[in-house]
């Protein structure tokens, strides 16, 4: 992948002095540092480059990467690529690579800093002490041995936090329905529903990623089923917890104390909820320690680099390890195995324990494990914190025990090319759908269970089983219809000899918490789930 001109990095985005050394270090490539750029200066500097390194600070818009004449990669140096556009890389051929696992020590060891200073009120008592006050007995805190901790998502940073809780002598609990029991006992932590940890957990730590369903997942409801007093702590996603639930739950005494690195709205401000007493805010610090920036800023430096001169992928998020002379061909089939794992995730309620994707006809031809890769990245990806790809899948789906199977089949179907994907539940049971490419090589669902379909898999979908009786459909789309939402386009399916049958209806924008309850109260309705699938 190497040129006869020096191959030029650009990095728009403070970066620690280890990581540039190994830039400096580099043999042909030219290096120019200039952070603080903004969109406007980004998208007029950014021509001339082979690659850019970020952080959190650089916004890389659609229309950075359309400017983009020369970029074949982006590196960001942390977790989350929220400030760049990923499909318009995707689409541009732009490979995006991230550092998921740098600073996950420091952010499970900060979760727990927030957690024993919202039990011993460590801020309001050193306020107090700096203010000239001795408010001992006004500051009575709460011992953390022995009691219950539940933590929602057992990726890499879950697992650091359970490790460190128990050294503090705390009884751990989670909830991970892409975690195997085996495995959660290997661990050494108890794995239970949702509704069991809230009713059993002292103090709950969230560690999942920012999706339609984990947005506001700890809400009104959520927060009536947990014990009076709970500590509740968030250094993953902002969103994840409602704000304005938790300061209900503070007012009424049901919550003792929160400590939230992460927000709705960054920066928030004088918010009520940081201002309020019980609760510990700091200004996402949960990769700011000394130790994960250098190792960060190492890590994307080599990435950029390596890909650059060899062609190596490291951590990305868009782009499997797939021969350049392949991808036009494979690249299709890889975003029907993405989405397809995408919607069943989501449109089904299980604990996967097996997965398997079946390639019939031209796809049996091509080379199947990235599309198995990317099936898994995409029906994974509604469960870990971390960032999931089609590289670290297949290691994901492994640490968490779940078996991942290929199957090359000559059997002859009424498509020239189709994948069917099967998730085998914990403790039993099977979820099936099945995809095809149409004329344009766009992907089509055209099974879902025993439901036969031609959808588009494309943005919001409302995916919907009901009892096969008349006015079902209509009362939808009169309630739909009441509420604003735009629908546009419908597709059936029935199952005739169960009874049942299933539709996919294609909107303008997500369902809500509240209107999702309303859809699932309407008569014959039987299952109603807001997907989203790109």
């Amino acid at each position: 992948m190497r040129t006869d001109r020096p191959l030029k990095i650009l990095v728009s985005d403070t970066l620690r002095r280890e990581g540039l050394e190994v830039l400096d270090r580099a043999e042909g490539f030219e290096i120019d540092y200039r952070p603080g750029l903004g969109e406007e200066d980004l998208a007029r500097a950014i021509p001339p480059y082979d690659g850019l390194i970020i952080r959190s600070a650089s916004r890389v818009t659609a229309r950075v990467i359309e400017a983009g004449a020369n970029l074949r990669v982006i590196g960001r140096a942390g977790i989350g690529v929220d400030n760049v556009d990923v499909p318009a890389a995707s689409r541009r051929g732009i490979v995006v690579m991230n550092t998921p696992t740098g600073n996950a020590v420091t952010t499970a060891e900060h979760a727990l800093a927030l957690l024993l200073s919202v039990a011993r009120k460590v801020p309001r008592a050193d306020a107090s002490m700096k203010d000239g006050r001795w408010d001992k007995k006004e500051l009575q805190g709460r011992e953390l041995g022995g009691k219950t901790l539940g933590i929602i998502g057992l990726g890499t940073i879950g697992r650091l936090v359970a490790e460190r809780a128990k050294g503090l002598r705390m009884s751990v609990i989670a909830y991970d329905p892409a975690v195997s029991l085996d495995r959660a006992l290997g661990l050494g932590i108890s794995l239970v529903s949702l509704e069991s940890l809230y009713k059993r957990s002292d103090a709950i730590t969230v560690h999942t990623p920012l999706t339609h369903e984990t947005r506001g997942m700890v809400g009104d409801a959520a927060i009536a089923k947990m014990k009076p007093g709970v500590l509740l702590v968030n250094t993953a996603r902002g969103g994840i917890f409602d704000e304005q639930a938790l300061l209900r739950g503070l007012s009424s005494g049901r919550i003792g104390g929160v400590g939230i690195d992460v927000y709705t709205e960054e920066p928030p401000g004088k918010s009520p909820l940081v201002m309020h007493e019980n609760v510990v805010a700091t200004p996402h610090l949960g990769a700011s320690t000394l130790e994960a920036q250098r190792r960060i800023a190492v890590e994307i430096a080599q990435q950029v680099t390596d890909y650059l001169q060899s062609g190596t992928v490291v951590s990305s998020v868009n782009v499997p390890s797939v021969p350049r002379e392949v991808a036009p061909v494979l690249g299709p089939y890889l975003g029907l195995a993405r989405r397809l794992g995408q919607f069943l995730a989501q449109a089904e309620e299980f604990e996967p324990a097996a997965i398997a994707l079946e390639l019939q006809g031209e796809a049996a031809e091509l080379s199947g494990a990235p599309m198995v890769a990317s099936a898994v990245a995409g029906l994974l990806g509604k469960y870990l914190e971390e960032p999931i790809n089609p590289v670290s899948a297949p290691t994901l789906a492994e640490d968490r025990g779940i078996d991942v199977t290929e199957k090359k089949s000559t059997h002859k179907s009424e498509f020239s090319t189709m994948l069917i994907l099967t998730v085998t539940a914990n403790g039993g049971g099977q979820f099936v759908v099945s995809g095809t490419l149409a004329s344009d090589r766009s992907p089509r669902l055209v099974h879902w269970g025993s439901h036969e379909l031609d959808a588009d898999l494309e943005g919001s979908i409302l995916a919907m089983k009901n009892g096969d009786r008349p006015g079902v459909v209509g009362a939808v789309g009169g309630l739909l219809g009441e509420l604003g939402i735009n629908i546009s386009r419908i597709q059936m399916g029935r199952a005739v000899a169960s009874g049942e049958a299933a539709s996919l209806w294609s909107l303008d924008t997500n369902l809500s918490a509240d209107v999702m309850q309303k859809l699932r109260a309407l008569p014959d309705v039987l299952s109603a789930h807001c997907v989203y699938v790109r």
